[in-house]
């Protein structure tokens, strides 16, 4: 027998669950807008003003929110119709608990003492973060790449290739062409495969090398040798 274990990056049904809390219990005196934020490891989301003085940031920190104050019936009595929302102060608890289900950490409730704002952050499941910290390592060798070369580490005749390839895609027999040679030489054989080697251009039709069809590009990578 097989079992199958699905996690989820962020669990939807929190998402959901925190921009709901966030419209059902935001101010409408004040204009500021609520926030998402969506970065690689986590997401936060912020709203003005914060809980009422009531609850207390230690019922926050520990999910046992027992204050029934609401500042907006009317929006929580219509959410409630559509089966969206409990109205029984159950909306922090569920979401610990969905989160804690979801082997993600536990999110972080924050307020301040004049309660100016609410923050919710969620920090991604940390089976996705190892796919996040791979993408990064993955940029930064990719950067390191990019700036590994400059003009000055290519021959005359590979300078010359370059240029050529800056206007647009050229075969093999026209760059030759558009070096003076009649033919392609063994010198331009040679400068072609340099550059292929390191990346800095490529062929236009990657899956056949030796079509007839066959041209020559600058790669990103030799694109940004000239910026």
């Amino acid at each position: 027998m097989q079992f199958v274990l699905k996690l989820y990056a962020y669990e939807l049904l929190v998402r959901i669950a925190l921009v709901l809390y966030s419209v059902y219990h935001r101010s409408y005196e004040t204009r500021e807008p609520i926030e998402v934020r969506i970065y690689p490891e986590k997401i936060t989301i912020i709203s003005y003003p914060g809980p009422d003085k009531s609850i207390r940031k230690s019922d926050l920190e520990t999910g046992r929110v027992v204050a029934r104050r609401y500042r907006n019936r009317r929006i929580g009595e219509f959410l409630k119709e559509l089966k969206l929302t409990e109205g029984r102060a159950t909306g922090i608890p569920k979401i610990i608990r969905s989160m804690e289900k979801n082997g993600s950490p536990r999110p972080i409730f924050d307020t301040d003492e004049e309660r100016t704002y609410f923050l919710v952050e969620l920090q991604i499941n940390k089976y996705f973060l190892e796919d996040t910290e791979d993408q990064k390592k993955s940029e930064a060798q990719d950067e390191a790449q990019d700036d590994k070369f400059s003009v000055e580490d290519f021959n005359e005749t590979e300078i010359k290739i370059l240029q050529l390839l800056r206007m647009h895609s050229i075969s093999k027999m026209e760059l030759a062409y558009g070096l003076g040679y009649r033919t392609v030489t063994g010198n331009l054989k040679k400068a072609m495969e340099n550059l292929l080697s390191k990346g800095v251009i490529e062929y236009t039709i990657p899956n056949k090398p030796t079509s007839r069809k066959q041209k020559y590009k600058l790669s990103d990578q030799g694109l940004r040798l000239f910026r």
